[in-house]
């Protein structure tokens, strides 16, 4: 009996070690994805609508805290500007003119 006990006892510690850590993780996921608020899916349901013509079903939402689309939107930006004004490739080589009174 004596050995059943110590087995109950340590499975015991255990798992309350493990409640502790599931604890800890759930309250760090809170903190790293926190709830959309509702006035948000609103205004992301509202677009889709829009867009498709129809009402659509929202099924997941996922907060990104990243700026890498804002990052790939600012290049492609610029690249359409160095492209408008052909600053990226030149068709001619750049010539230097002397300055005045130099010569």
């Amino acid at each position: 009996m004596s050995q059943t006990q110590d087995t109950l006892a340590e499975l015991k510690a255990v798992v309350a070690e493990l409640s502790a850590r599931v604890q800890m993780l759930e309250e760090q996921a809170a903190q790293r994805h926190p709830e959309v608020d509702e006035e948000v899916l609103l205004a992301i349901s509202a677009a889709c609508a829009a867009y498709l013509g129809k009402r659509a079903t929202i099924k997941q939402v996922h907060l990104r805290r990243g700026s890498g689309w804002a990052s790939q939107g600012r290049a492609a930006a610029q690249q359409s500007h160095a492209d408008l004004h052909t600053y990226g490739e030149r068709k001619a080589p750049l010539t230097q003119t002397p300055r005045r009174g130099t010569t």
